[in-house]
């Protein structure tokens, strides 16, 4: 897979895909009970680029007569589109947090009846990350499975160059004890370089332009708080959860330690900077050690656990990139069969292998490579982090392109000092309930 094919499916879409279509759409469900076809069928397959290869495809058509696969490249308009319209495709691209929009508006198939008559995936093979698929009509985490993640990253966790801390003279982060947040920014200050006002090398990159949400939300779940009240149709960064962590990024963009939206990246993300050597700690997923594997790349490179803000040690996911069923698919048992294939069979462990995230179930952790040095450090590190990894709250009536400007439109006003960050964090909290309440009503419409 590409270094920039394949972040760039999973950071756009980081709490995942958000559908306009406002209608319930009616249909069969999942389990054999239906939109089952006879004779030959063709399934549109909407994913990624990288996703299938030619030798899958003719390898799943070859166990599979009858069944063909068409590829659909994924794009978020167009299957926007295709939902409203009803012409779906039989499977979709989806972040598991972001699927609640989807499941709310009835677009998915619920998968559990699929799921309890399969030999080939089960439940208590799936990791934590997919209940984050789960729907129970009126929040996620719990009820009916409607998606299955192919792959997944504790997204909270630390990338780090040992030679940029070797340079700085900082001890190495830990491997297995958490360094507080606070922590993170002096040692990120300790580790930048500053040449007549710029930057030069920078001590952490926090993805900026990718995922403001995310750790925002993570440093407030840290602290045994939620930004989201219990039915998820309200927000809140005027606790006092809230405004430690919005201080935090107020803090790190103030220091200069690392690129913000007011000091962005070219190509907005960390990977080429902390490739070149200009970038100490990056925090990514586990995905991000796929960029290391080659003979040529980057060989300093550790992982470290999430920061915390709090007691609450918390790795998060902030997508946990899969693939549903749209209840509006003419053929479920073919689409599923492919499910199995894809999330069990020849290229989930090619995946896994590949080190670019995370396999989703817990037969495949022995897959991930451990060939390099870095490689096995980042392995233990992963499974010392397992049991406390968990999914983003997950709010169906809220876009994460919509949570993101806002969010990042308050930091950059608060950063400046336009604003204090109480003032942020109320005019903040206003801003995005008036759109929740919106959401709401679009959702009960």
């Amino acid at each position: 897979m590409t270094t920039r094919t394949s972040r760039a499916r999973r950071g756009v879409v980081v709490l995942g895909s958000f559908v306009a279509a406002s209608a319930l759409l009616a249909g069969c469900t999942g389990g054999g009970a239906g939109g089952s076809s006879s004779g030959d069928t063709t399934l549109d397959v909407m994913v990624g680029a990288q996703d299938l290869s030619e030798e899958q495809i003719a390898a799943f058509e070859k166990d599979n007569p009858g069944i063909k696969i068409k590829i659909v490249l994924y794009d978020l308009t167009r299957l926007n589109t295709m939902l409203t319209s009803g012409n779906t495709p039989d499977i979709a691209f989806g972040n598991a947090v972001g699927s609640a929009n989807f499941n709310a508006r009835g677009l998915a198939t619920d998968l559990t009846p699929y799921l309890e008559k399969s030999e080939v995936l089960k439940e208590d093979d799936l990791q934590p990350v997919n209940d984050a698929f789960r729907w129970d009509g009126s929040k996620s985490g719990e009820g009916p499975i409607y998606g299955i993640v192919k792959d997944w990253s504790q997204d909270n966790a630390l990338w780090y160059n040992t030679a940029l801390f070797d340079a700085a003279g900082v001890p190495y982060l830990s491997d297995t004890e958490p360094i507080t947040y606070d922590e993170l920014l002096d040692i990120s200050k300790k580790l930048s370089r500053f040449e007549g006002g710029t930057t030069t090398v920078y001590g952490l990159g926090m993805e900026w332009q990718w995922s403001l949400y995310g750790p925002l939300a993570a440093m407030v779940e840290q602290q045994g708080e939620s930004l989201f009240n219990d039915d998820l149709s309200e927000i809140d960064f005027t606790s006092d959860a809230a405004q430690k962590a919005l201080q935090w990024f107020v803090d790190y963009g103030q220091s200069g330690v690392g690129p913000t939206s007011l000091n962005p990246l070219p190509d907005g993300s960390d990977y080429s900077t902390f490739a070149a050597e200009r970038m100490a700690i990056s925090q990514d997923g586990y995905w991000f050690g796929g960029n290391f594997a080659g003979d040529d790349a980057l060989k300093t490179v550790r992982f470290a656990p999430a920061p915390t803000m709090g007691d609450t040690p918390a790795a998060m996911s902030y997508g946990g990139a899969g693939l549903w069923i749209p209840e509006q698919a003419k053929d479920k048992d073919a689409a599923w069969k492919f499910m199995e294939y894809f999330m069990a069979g020849e290229p989930a462990e090619a995946r896994a292998s590949s080190g670019w995230g995370l396999p989703s179930l817990k037969s495949l952790s022995d897959k991930l490579p451990q060939e390099q040095p870095f490689q096995q450090q980042a392995y233990t590190v992963v499974q010392s982090q397992l049991d406390s990894t968990v999914p983003l709250p997950d709010s169906p009536y809220i876009s994460a392109g919509l949570l993101q400007d806002t969010i990042d439109k308050y930091l950059q006003l608060a950063i400046k000092g336009d604003l204090s960050v109480e003032e942020a964090g109320s005019q903040l909290t206003d801003e995005l309930n008036d759109a929740l309440a919106k959401g709401v009503d679009q959702i009960k419409e």
